[in-house]
């Protein structure tokens, strides 16, 4: 039999991912003396065999030189006796920790081997981000001054529900508006700095024919319903004296079909791909039979792909002098969100991080659903987090997680080992600054999920009118409360769906997407929300702080931030040990941990200062 624990110092140091060009010390514990042990690497689509050495009656190592440049390293164990051959490697779950014994070959251990220079914006690992939906939130500016797209409309009252105009060919058909702009934005900037936030991204607010604007028309315009580059640049200047960034959204896998480059309708003055093979933009784009078969974003007419690598779009987005990557960034954004990340080349994502990082503290996001040091797309494994791509990602696995918990259909054990496997496998500069949600516009509203409502109908209209009565209402409100506290004491990024610290419902899209209810918020849930992210902001370490968790019970989880003299990142700030515990269940409990006995509420959670 063999023993060995990824996570435990004694069998693998030093823990988690690794800089290139250092040495990993790799341990195993078997219980035959006669036995040979061998440790099995795979690198570069290559394996080797290395025998280990025996240090002790029980214990073998091997130390291994770590390539010098970055990578996925795989490895596990082969014990030999009497011809006979097993194998220990990751547990069946590829978590890591404590593995298995097998007769076959088994999953392999991972560890992430990234770029030693690799670094991210320090505001990232410090700040507090909101996510707003610039339609749905503020109406500034009066429509009468503003431009809607054809067979647009603007709804007569700002609580009404959004519209279903549903085909399977161009999905919905997203065409109702409700006056949100970026003035509506700029005025609310106050009430956001009071809530704690220090990042906004922003969905997309490029010129399109859709409210959701992921179908980009013009690139070069900002949408007229939202206002214009002077009124974009006013924000970021208003946002920046209040110590507020703004971040973005950034879709370059495709256009919309009713764009500049494309034309489909024949409504932009410049001759588009689809009208002529001599349109400067047909190279952008495959046809399979021109005009009317071409590649389009997930069979939506709608939304015709591009050639993110032909040369005059790679530069279009990239590299000139006034590329649309750099130009906005010019204008006092401090980053972008990148749509679908996973079907963009990496090649492009580069070159994009190379552009971008030419303005100081400017940053990159992906949206990626999975592990993002080991994501398969399309047959090829994408690391995100090497150092030369992103530096954070959308964390989807820890918002699955959390609500797994808080819902039952976890206990605190595998709780736990999904956010050691995330601290296992991703690089401090990426871990740190993760964008840690628990609702955006791509999943139901949190109350909703909370309420445990999780069940969406096939028929759209019956989300519609989905309710949740008064009870489930306030058991979500515990629920959300607890569990984004609990997140706040993570390392990474917090993020908020605009609305959802008001108490804002609603299945998935477009349901999720409504307006922000100004003058109906739910203000306790507000101010306790606020009070959540302002010690977020005020505790130096559930910020930089060291982590560990720990599961106290199947029903109560926590973690444990540290700082000794210096942070994670080996900057020096006071002594500070603080605690989050997180009770999932109806009863109120009393444990002891760390020599503190703690009080905690049936469906809560605590800070606690040691």
């Amino acid at each position: 039999m063999l023993f060995h624990n990824s996570r435990d110092l004694l069998y693998r140091a030093p823990f988690g991912a690794l800089p290139c060009g250092g040495t990993v010390t790799l341990r195993v514990r078997s219980d035959r003396e006669d036995a040979r042990v061998f440790l099995r690497i795979w690198w570069a689509g290559s394996a080797q065999e290395h025998e280990m050495t025996r240090i002790g009656h029980d214990l073998l190592e091997y130390v291994y030189d770590l390539p010098c440049y970055p990578g996925l390293l795989w490895y596990y164990f082969i014990e030999e006796t009497g011809g006979a051959r097993a194998y220990y490697g990751n547990a069946g779950d590829r978590l890591g920790g404590i593995g298995e014994m097998s007769w076959s070959e088994p999953p392999s251990y991972q560890i992430t081997v990234y770029d030693g220079d690799y670094k991210t914006p320090e505001w990232m690992r410090e700040g507090i981000m909101y996510q707003i939906m610039l339609d749905r939130f503020c109406e500034g500016k009066p429509r009468s001054e503003k431009e809607l797209s054809k067979d647009s409309h603007y709804h007569e009252n700002w609580d009404e529900a959004p519209e279903v105009n549903y085909t399977e060919e161009h999905g919905n058909a997203s065409s109702d508006f409700y006056g949100g702009d970026l003035i509506g934005l700029q005025k609310k900037l106050p009430y956001l700095s009071k809530l704690g936030i220090s990042v906004i991204y922003l969905n997309p607010i490029f010129k399109s024919r859709s409210n959701h604007k992921y179908d980009t028309g013009d690139y070069e315009q900002i949408d007229p319903g939202f206002g214009t580059i002077e009124d974009f640049r006013a924000l970021c200047r208003s946002a920046k004296r209040l110590g507020i960034r703004i971040v973005l959204d950034g879709v370059f896998s495709h256009v919309g079909c009713d764009s500049r480059y494309f034309n489909y309708n024949g409504n932009y003055d410049e001759v588009g791909a689809y009208q002529s093979k001599e349109s400067k933009y047909y190279p952008w784009f495959t046809f399979n039979s021109y005009p009317e078969d071409y590649d389009c974003w997930w069979g939506f007419k709608i939304q015709p792909n591009v050639r993110e690598m032909e040369p005059s779009f790679y530069d279009y987005i990239i590299t000139g002098e006034n590329s649309i990557s750099w130009r906005y960034l010019n204008d006092g954004a401090y980053g972008w969100r990148l749509d679908v990340a996973d079907e963009l080349p990496m090649d492009f994502i580069r070159g994009l991080r190379r552009r971008i990082k030419e303005k100081p503290g400017a940053c990159l996001i992906g949206e990626v659903w999975e592990d993002p040091s080991n994501k398969v797309a399309y047959g090829e494994t994408r690391s995100y987090c090497l150092g030369d791509t992103l530096d954070s990602t959308m964390n989807y696995p820890l918002r699955d997680a959390l609500l797994s918990f808080i819902l039952g259909e976890i206990n605190a054990n595998q709780l736990v080992r999904r956010l050691d496997s995330m601290r296992e496998n991703l690089p401090t500069p990426f871990y740190f600054s993760t964008l840690n949600l628990i609702g955006s516009h791509d999943k139901p509203r949190t109350l909703n999920v909370l309420a445990g409502q999780t069940d969406l109908s096939p028929i759209r209209e019956l989300r519609r009118v989905t309710t949740i009565s008064d009870e489930e209402y306030k058991l979500a409100c515990k629920r959300f409360t607890a569990v984004l506290r609990f997140l706040c004491a993570l390392p990474g990024m917090p993020s908020v769906y605009y609305g959802d610290e008001a108490g804002m419902q609603g299945m998935d899209d477009p349901f999720n997407r409504g307006t922000f209810p100004w003058g109906k918020e739910d203000k306790d849930l507000t101010n306790e929300v606020q009070s959540i992210l302002t010690t977020r902001r005020e505790n130096q370490a559930l910020k930089t702080g060291m982590v560990k968790f720990f599961a106290v019970s199947q029903d109560v989880v926590c973690v444990l931030r540290e700082i000794r003299g210096v942070d994670a990142f080996g900057k020096k700030h006071p002594h500070q040990r603080v605690m989050c515990v997180l009770n999932r269940s109806y009863k109120d409990i009393s444990i002891e941990l760390f020599g503190t006995t703690i009080q905690l509420d049936g469906i809560s959670s605590r800070l606690i200062e040691l």
